[in-house]
């Protein structure tokens, strides 16, 4: 037995147990967890898809349940293969739903929001280089995996530092945005676990992705200086994204894990993969991994003044044509901790933006 399969079995003597839900993504099965306790809880719940729902069923009955047994329904954070099937097990349960009190407006209103933040996306990707051809294909690809999410109504918000109470335990409900702004850890104190979602997972590198933020972003956006004269871009839904404004993703990111790298923790169960047995030593390696891949980064721009598309085909090359998202958010993020240093600069030139060294 490896050293995973034996942590799971020491947590499924404590009623935990790990479900993992086949996705249709290049992440593979998402980890939900069934807590056997009162209330009987599930955490998380896989796409909403006929296939992720019918596995999820038979790994209900192989621990002797059912959909409708479920009395409580807690969710980690808003992304699709986590939040899919929310709404269709409330509704055959009749399920309590916790979700962090911020995320509450998002998930009731997943439609609309989901095309605010492909306006909010486009918008960064036209000032960052992506051409227009490709960010209407990114867009065209977003709104056709829009389905593979849902609506759901958050019957019980959850407020930071909260507690979530069962019979013969507690959580702790912690906040720690960065892969998303909604990412929201469940600690049990007593027991040294916690339920991390995919705030940190032990085979890959949680990307840090630069979404529409849960409440709007004060002046200046968080990005360390402020641009003027920048024609906002209006999404489909009509809203407009100033898109001198984002957030700094990454360095809100290592924010939460310096927080998580505080606690003690026997096992982080994660949204993907194996659990997590030694978080301090994980974390540090993520730490510098991002002072590598940023170091990376200011060598390019050292040699001559690049926009973040640029960078980012210098760093993957077509990869950065077909996941030019995932590699703008990874460029802007580690970009972000070079402006910070003072080693960067931002200068704007017709629209575009180009990062030079300082």
């Amino acid at each position: 037995m490896t050293d995973a399969e034996q942590t799971l079995a020491r947590a499924a003597e404590r009623g935990v147990h790990c479900l993992a839900i086949p996705t249709p993504f290049a992440v593979g099965r998402v980890n939900c967890y069934l807590v056997e306790d009162d209330p009987l809880t599930l955490l998380d719940t896989g796409p909403n898809s006929a296939t992720s729902l019918t596995a999820l069923e038979a790994a209900l009955e192989a621990h002797g349940h059912r959909v409708e047994d479920l009395e409580r329904i807690v969710v980690t954070h808003q992304h699709i293969d986590h939040i899919g099937l929310v709404g269709i097990l409330a509704t055959r349960s009749g399920a309590e739903v916790c979700a962090l009190d911020r995320l509450a407006p998002w998930l009731a209103d997943y439609k609309r929001e989901m095309e605010e933040n492909d306006g909010f996306s486009a918008a960064i990707m036209v000032r960052n280089g992506i051409p227009q051809d490709v960010v209407y294909a990114l867009l065209a690809v977003s709104a056709s995996f829009r389905a593979w999410g849902a609506a759901a109504h958050v019957t019980r918000p959850l407020a930071e530092g909260a507690l979530l109470e069962f019979a013969s335990r507690s959580w702790r409900v912690l906040h720690r945005p960065g892969h998303s702004p909604s990412d929201t850890v469940f600690w049990d104190e007593a027991s040294g676990e916690l339920f991390g979602g995919d705030h940190l997972i032990k085979r890959i590198s949680s990307n840090p992705l630069l979404s529409k933020p849960l409440e709007p972003l004060p002046p200046g956006g968080g990005r360390a200086d402020e641009k003027e004269g920048v024609k906002p871009l209006e999404s489909a839904a009509g809203e407009q994204h100033d898109p001198a404004q984002r957030p700094r993703a990454l360095m809100t990111y290592l924010d939460s894990l310096r927080l998580t790298r505080e606690m003690e923790l026997g096992v982080v169960f994660a949204g993907h993969g194996e659990p997590v047995e030694d978080h301090g030593a994980l974390i540090d390696e993520r730490f510098r991994m991002h002072e590598r891949r940023a170091d990376k980064l200011y060598a390019l721009i050292a040699e001559h003044p690049r926009n973040a598309y640029e960078l980012a085909q210098e760093m993957w090359g077509n990869v950065a044509v077909t996941q030019a998202f995932l590699t703008l958010s990874e460029v802007l993020g580690h970009v972000d901790l070079l402006i910070d240093e003072g080693r960067v600069v931002e200068r704007e030139d017709d629209g575009v933006v180009r990062f030079e060294a300082a």
